[in-house]
Parts: C-alpha cells; structure tokens; sequence
C-alpha cells in the first residue's frame, strides 16, 4: 500500500514566532516522524510576491525560515523539502488550472473578499484597488502546490479549509472534463483542537498586533518581552488563577505534566508575577537555545541550506514531471 501523501507549505514572511512554533511548526514536525505517511514541506516563496518586493528580503526570509523548521527539528533526509521556485511544473499547472477555474470560485476566496470588504469599509470607489492578480489567483497557485504532489491530505487550520476545497474542486472540474482519475483529490485535514495562543497583551499572539514573541530572540531580547506580558494587579502572596494568566497559559505549552503542576500550586500559594516571569523566561530559555544555536549555524551558512534545497527539488521534480505528464496527456498537448 502506497504512503499517504501529507503536504505543508510555509509562507516566507519573516521570523516565526512563538504561536507559529506551537501551533503549526512542533505539530508538523511530529507528524513527519509518521512511518505510514510522506511529508513533503515547502517555502512558498512565489506565494509571498503577492506583498513582498524586495529581493533582499524575499531571500532573507526564505533562508530563515527553512533555518527555522529544521533548527525545530525537521529532517529533510526524512522528508522530501523544497523550495516552491525550484519546481517549474507547479506553475504550469497552475495556468491549466486557471483554465478550469470559474471566476466565481476566486470571487469567493477569503483574501479577496476580505481586501474587498476592506475598500468598501474604507469607502474606496474601486472596490478592486489594492488587488493585484496575484491575490485575486492565490488559491489557483495554492491548488497547484497541493496537486502537483499527489496530496491526500493538507494539515490546515479552519481559516485555510477553503484553499483545500478549492483544490479539491478544481481536480473535480478537471478529471471530470477528461473523463479519467488525472489529479488526485486532496482532503483537508483541520485540528480541531488547536489552541490559540496568547500573546504578551492576551489577544491571540500575531505580527500584526505586536504581541509575540519572535523563536530565536536573543536571551536579553526573550527577557524583555517576557517581562512585557500583561497580568493583573493582584500582590506576591495573594493567589491567582492560572487559567486565566498569560504566563501560565504560555508555560504549559511547553512544560512537562508536573512542571506545569508544579507551577499551578506556586500560582495557588501566591506566586509573585516576576517569579512567575522568570519560571516562564527559564524555560523557554532551555527550550529554545540548542535550536538557537543550530538556526544561526544555518543562516551563517547559505550554500548549506541551497544544498538542502537543491537535493529537495532533485526529490521533488520527478513526481511533478509524472503529473504533468499525465496532465499534458489528458489535455492533448505535447507529445
């Protein structure tokens, strides 16, 4: 029986974050350690052009973040990680694709309609100002991604299902025209369970509220924001409820079971906040400096991580070249 296919594309936008570790990186690391699954993980770095336009960054980003996930544990002799750039033949498809999408479907997409919300909120005349086709295309690119590969499932969180069901869909329309099983049909799969995770002002930690707290600070950089994150007024030696503390909520994230009960009866005996600070600060701390020091290893050494890359696409390619074969055929062009 063939191994399932499990795709994850990561978009280059800067240095991950706390959240970004918890919530999606740790998991997908995990599940590529799977015996009956393939784990195939790209940077989406043509899916960031949509925003970004300076070369220099578009590099810099690219090479911190695959620096990021294997510092955090991902294998690329284990998994097949590539650079979505180095494989040409998600851009073909991504054009066939497009001759199959309904311009319904993208009116639909969520970026879309929510940069055109935007304009109208804004009272903008042109509901379309700030739109480039690359938005308005995004989950066309993002299908081909996904198909290109053979994917039979996509570990997302609610808000991108609809880029799976897009995929999903545009497969439908194409094996359906061609009257034969050419893409296969990708299946999202959502982790019900996910948690938000609390950033130092308690809303959900993210850039765009500078509340997070960026993996690979540095020591005295981690201690600062640490020390930003909101509490209460109550006193040292007046209880306080852990479930309803940024720290806490923070620490047992990454503790063990009786580190994080531990700390809950310090919380019941009236923790002092700066302790409860400097427990939090500690263990991220130990957690975070092997990592640390392999991350910056990695992004001192740039043709490392271009051989990484390039034994990736030398991966990749062949079952990509197999896709399109197909597709060619079905569509009746080259040979």
């Amino acid at each position: 029986m063939a191994d399932t296919i499990v795709l994850t594309g990561i978009k280059p936008t800067g240095m991950p974050h706390l959240g970004n570790w918890v919530g999606a990186i740790r998991p997908a690391v995990e599940m590529s350690h799977a015996a009956d699954q393939r784990g195939f993980y790209f940077i989406a770095d043509y899916h960031a052009l949509t925003g970004l336009r300076e070369a220099k960054l578009m590099r810099e980003y690219t090479y911190s973040l695959a620096a990021t996930w294997i510092a955090l544990g991902l294998d690329p002799d284990k998994v097949v990680f590539y650079r979505q750039s180095d494989i040409p033949e998600v851009f073909e498809l991504s054009w066939v694709l497009a001759c199959f999408s309904p311009k319904g479907l993208m009116n639909r997409a969520h970026a879309y309609k929510a940069q055109v919300q935007k304009n109208q909120e804004n009272g903008e005349e042109d509901l379309d100002a700030g739109v480039n086709m690359g938005t308005y295309t995004y989950p066309i690119l993002m299908a081909a991604d996904i198909l290109i590969m053979n994917t039979n499932w996509v570990p997302v969180g609610g808000d991108q299902q609809q880029h799976v069901e897009i995929a999903r869909d545009l497969a439908q329309y194409f094996n359906r025209q061609y009257q034969r099983d050419v893409l296969t049909l990708p299946e999202a799969r959502i982790d019900e369970q996910g948690a938000v995770i609390p950033g130092l002002d308690g809303r959900k930690m993210s850039k765009s509220y500078g509340n997070h707290i960026p993996i690979f600070s540095t020591p005295d950089q981690l201690r600062k924001l640490v020390a930003r994150i909101a509490t209460d007024s109550s006193r040292p030696g007046e209880p306080k409820d852990p479930d309803s503390s940024t720290i806490f909520q923070l620490y047992r994230l990454l503790a063990t079971a009786s580190e994080t009960e531990a700390l809950k009866a310090e919380y019941q005996a009236g923790i002092a906040w700066k302790d409860a600070k400097d427990a939090l600060y500690n263990l991220l701390d130990a957690k975070l400096s092997g990592p640390r020091q392999r991350y910056e290893e990695l992004v001192a050494n740039p043709a490392e991580l271009d051989r990484i890359f390039r034994e990736g696409a030398e991966k990749a390619r062949p079952i990509a070249a197999k896709t399109m074969a197909r597709v060619r055929k079905a569509v009746g062009v080259g040979r």
